[in-house]
């Protein structure tokens, strides 16, 4: 029934993308892929794979007898995922540039391409799962919950869903790589690549300070206000963090019922006097959060979940679903309140909400709020 349809594969050198393309064409899709180019500051093969990445889909799309094109969406890019990456750190906030960098560009530029090329629709290689449902589509998890993408998708909506088919959505990796390996794909074997192509594999504090200068400041106790150490910017800090403070030696202050040896995390950051605040101990009660509060919100369906129903969400990519409620939801934001306290909710972050299987989408989070037995 897929005989002369046209499906656009966007193709980044990876097993997922190839298998993506390969289960397509044995459905009888025709296949095209599509290989794009977003960075270009520091294209190089010491922090960035892209060169190598293409020579893969080159030969994956050798091997299944398809056509790629190759674009460069750098200048899209930019403007609209990374400066709003670097804005973001320097309002003090952690922001995740894989789920702008899903509805902004692969399901945007991407897909309007993909649509002037005269494409039914387009496809990936992530690991989710979209149906029909009553006259709306939904976004759903994958089978293989270890490898669930539809965190970083949840900003798309109708008109994207309409258009995408997750070829991926009940496959297991071992799967995906068992095909790759029947098909004679050279990337069966490949590793997965981790991160944002801008980042890669160099040290990330590094990378920040090319492009937002140092700015020293004090490290502070937040439970007695002692001087601890000396940071290099707070913006290079996120909540939570425990490894770069340099301030492993220093022992919990007068009175502190932590033990002197316990790590200290990040819990707090004060902007205007450029301090950042920590605290010893993972179970600080100033890392727990019970509730949050979340703007630029997107709904997969259009229109907002129903407040003081049960679902449950996450703060956090690999966190485990927690049960919660949506206590109020607008149009400009919405407040959740979760049943247990979660560990270093931080601003920035996106807050993705789920009924069951299917993700209902969710906002970016403003304010975390401090659970209330910390407050007694």
């Amino acid at each position: 029934m897929n005989s002369g349809k046209t499906v656009v594969v966007g193709l980044s050198g990876g097993v997922d993308s190839a298998v993506a393309a390969l289960l397509l064409k044995q459905q009888g899709w025709q296949v095209h892929g599509l290989f794009m180019k977003n960075w270009e500051d520091d294209d190089t093969d010491e922090y960035c794979s892209s060169r190598q990445d293409l020579i893969d889909v080159l030969s994956v799309a050798d091997t299944l007898g398809i056509d790629v094109e190759v674009v460069n969406f750098a200048a899209e890019y930019r403007q609209r995922v990374f400066a709003h990456f670097l804005a973001e750190y320097q309002a003090g906030h952690t922001p995740n540039p894989d789920v702008l960098c899903n509805s902004e560009i692969k399901f945007d530029v991407f897909l309007e391409h993909a649509l002037r090329l005269g494409a039914d629709c387009i496809a990936t290689g992530h690991y989710a799962g979209v149906r029909e449902f009553d006259g709306r589509y939904q976004l759903l998890k994958a089978e293989d919950g270890t490898k669930d993408q539809s965190y970083f998708l949840h900003r798309l909506g109708q008109a994207q869903l309409a258009k995408t088919i997750f070829p991926l959505a009940g496959l297991y990796k071992r799967d995906v790589r068992r095909l790759a390996d029947e098909a004679g794909l050279h990337v069966a074997l490949k590793k997965d690549s981790t991160g944002i192509c801008f980042i890669g594999e160099r040290p990330f504090k590094e990378f920040l300070m090319r492009y937002l200068p140092p700015r020293p400041g004090e490290i502070r106790g937040l439970d007695d206000g002692r001087l601890l150490g000396e940071h290099d910017g707070v913006a290079y800090h996120t909540i939570g963090q425990r490894k770069g403070l340099h301030i492993g030696g220093v022992k919990g202050g007068k009175g502190s019922d932590r033990g002197d040896h316990d790590a200290w995390f990040v819990a707090g950051k004060d902007l205007e006097r450029n301090i950042l605040y920590v605290v010893q101990g993972h179970a600080h009660p100033a890392l727990l959060n019970d509730e949050l509060c979340a703007s630029d919100l997107s709904w997969v369906a259009g229109t907002p979940p129903h407040t003081h129903w049960v679902y449950t969400a996450k703060t956090r990519y690999r966190q485990a679903d927690a049960p919660c409620e949506i206590e109020h939801v607008d149009r400009e934001s919405c407040a959740i309140r979760f049943a247990e306290a979660q560990w270093a909710v931080t601003p920035g972050q996106s807050v993705v909400v789920y009924e069951s299987r299917v993700c209902l989408g969710g906002g970016v989070i403003t304010r975390a709020m401090v659970n209330d037995e910390a407050r007694q």
